[in-house]
C-alpha cells in the first residue's frame, strides 16, 4: 500500500458533471474570449463585465452535481488508513465539497469567494458581486474581484502543494489536459521524490510520459473502479 496520495484535478473531472472546460478548441468559455473575462486587464478596463460573466457562471456552477468520480473520492478518503488523500484541483467549482471531498486545495480559486484588490480580504461570495459592493474589511467599493486566478497570476495555496507533492507517494491525475503550466509539472515532481504516479483521462494527455501508468476511458467509470482495487489491497 502506499503512504500518502495526491489526487490532481482538472475540467475533465467536472465535465463528466456537465461544466464546460476552460480551454476549449476555439479559445472560448461558456461562448466567451478568455481575454475577455479571465484577465487582470480585462477586469482592470471591464470590471462590470466580468463580474456579470461570474455572476452568471455562478448559477450554473450551483446547479450541477458531483460524478462517481467525484463520490470514489470521499469513498477513498474515508477508507484508506494508510496516510492522507489530498485534493489539489484546478477547478473553480465546488464539486469536490458537494461530494463531501476533505482536504481541498483549490489553486485557480473558488466561484464562491471575492478578495479585495485593496486590503486583501477574501470574503463570501455565492451572491452576486458588482461594482457596488462593499469589501466587509476595508468597506470600500468597485474593490472586489472574484478569488478565480487570472491568467498571469500567481497559484494559491502552492507552499502547501509542493509540500504535498514532497511526501506523497502517489500520485493520481483526473481529467487533467497536461496543457497548464504548473499543474502539468506536478507529476514529474512527485515522481522525482520517489512517488508513484497516475493518470485517468478520456486520452494520452501531452505530458502522459510523467505518469506509471495511463487509464483511458470515463473517470466516472474507470475511477471508482481504481478505488475499489486498491481498497482491496489492504
Amino acid at each position: 500500500m502506499y503512504g500518502d496520495i495526491v489526487i490532481l484535478s482538472g475540467a475533465g473531472i467536472s465535465a463528466e458533471s456537465g461544466i464546460p472546460t476552460f480551454r476549449d478548441s476555439d479559445g472560448l468559455w461558456n461562448n466567451h474570449r478568455i481575454e475577455d473575462v479571465a484577465t487582470i486587464e480585462a477586469y482592470e478596463r471591464h470590471p462590470e463585465q466580468v463580474h456579470d460573466f461570474y455572476n452568471g457562471l455562478k448559477i450554473d456552477l450551483q446547479k450541477a452535481l458531483p460524478n462517481p468520480a467525484h463520490l470514489a473520492i470521499t469513498e477513498l478518503q474515508n477508507g484508506y488508513r494508510n496516510g492522507t488523500v489530498s485534493v489539489v484541483t484546478q477547478n473553480v467549482d465546488l464539486l469536490h465539497e458537494k461530494a463531501g471531498n476533505r482536504n481541498i486545495y483549490h489553486i485557480h480559486g473558488q466561484i464562491d469567494q471575492a478578495v479585495c484588490m485593496n486590503c486583501g480580504r477574501i470574503t463570501d461570495a455565492r451572491g452576486e458581486v458588482t461594482t457596488e459592493t462593499l469589501c466587509a474589511g476595508c468597506g470600500m467599493a468597485a474593490t472586489l474581484k472574484p478569488n478565480i486566478v487570472f491568467f498571469g497570476e500567481n497559484l494559491l495555496r502552492m507552499i502547501e502543494v509542493d509540500a504535498l507533492l514532497d511526501k506523497c507517494r502517489l500520485l493520481i491525475a483526473v481529467g487533467t489536459s497536461g496543457a497548464v503550466y504548473p499543474a502539468n509539472t506536478f507529476a514529474r515532481i512527485a515522481r522525482y521524490h520517489g512517488a508513484d504516479t497516475i493518470e485517468f483521462n478520456l486520452h494520452a494527455t501531452v505530458n502522459s510520459y510523467d505518469f506509471d501508468r495511463h487509464v483511458i476511458g470515463r473517470a466516472g467509470e474507470t475511477f471508482p473502479r481504481f478505488v475499489k482495487e486498491l481498497s482491496a489491497e489492504k
